[in-house]
């Protein structure tokens, strides 16, 4: 079977995903999470990397409940788009 390559703002939904969940866990290791959720620490720590940025739907719900994260919050979050760079400031000659 052959995988159809990412696009930039699936890779760009996944990094924000993984940033979401990371800071969510907060100080809460990876494997007390993991273990709650039912998913592997390998699978947590590549989701939270960005290193899977279209994870299973299950595991996201499973996630999102150990983490205390509703699925309509991570959907909010994960739809916006993220936010253009200010644009520089016209240089003075």
């Amino acid at each position: 079977m052959v995988r159809v390559p990412l696009t930039d703002d699936e890779r760009d939904r996944g990094e924000r995903l993984g940033r979401m969940l990371r800071a969510a866990r907060g100080e809460r290791s990876m494997a007390s999470v993991a273990a709650q959720a039912g998913v592997s620490v390998e699978t947590l720590r590549k989701i939270e990397t960005g290193r899977i940025p279209t994870p299973a739907f299950f595991t996201i719900a499973a996630l999102g409940a150990a983490l205390g994260l509703s699925l309509d919050s991570l959907v909010g979050a994960l739809d916006s788009p993220a936010p253009d760079p200010a644009p520089a400031a016209p240089r003075v000659a």
